[in-house]
């Protein structure tokens, strides 16, 4: 599908822009579950998207490396047998979280991966269907699978100054 990584990579971040609006959002934004993000709040969202970065970050990491991905072997492994309640742990795992950590990651991980992917050679991942999808589907893939979620919050999001009435 790509001719070179540097295309890739510009698509990717092109990708990403729109969810860093979610940084400029208060916490107490981030905090509220949504009906129109499948129940997810702003926050719930962040570390969703930033653990599928991290765990393509993982695998740029052994790509860089060697020709094949152990992280990937296992991750796909995983996905197979737990799947959407894997992403309830990953949710649950996200509010334990301090929400300056939610932060720092969603801010810091893409750029990491993005920088990772430069140093793998291209016939590990970009040549190669497997990895390229994998890629594919740990970033610009899976956030247009989020749109709507973005939508959502960024649509519930109090003007600033604004506060939510108390019950």
């Amino acid at each position: 599908m790509y001719s070179d990584a540097l295309e890739f990579l510009e698509d990717e971040r092109a990708a990403w822009r729109p969810f860093e609006a979610l940084l400029d959002l208060s916490d107490e934004d981030l905090s509220v579950p949504l009906e129109g993000a499948h129940g997810w709040s702003g926050r719930d969202l962040m570390a969703h998207l930033t653990f599928w970065q991290e765990m393509a970050l993982a695998v740029a990491r052994d790509l860089a490396l060697r020709e094949t991905s152990a992280t990937k072997v296992k991750s796909d492994a995983d996905w197979a047998a737990r799947g959407d309640a894997w992403n309830e742990d990953i949710r649950v795992a996200g509010l334990a979280l301090p929400m300056d950590e939610v932060r720092s990651r969603f801010r810091l991980i893409p750029g990491e991966l993005r920088g990772y992917l430069t140093v793998v050679p291209e016939t590990r991942w970009l040549k190669n269907t497997e990895y390229e999808n994998f890629f594919l589907d740990e970033t610009t893939d899976h956030y247009a699978g989020h749109k709507a979620d973005l939508a959502a919050v960024l649509a519930a999001a109090l003007p600033t100054g604004a506060s939510r009435p108390t019950a």
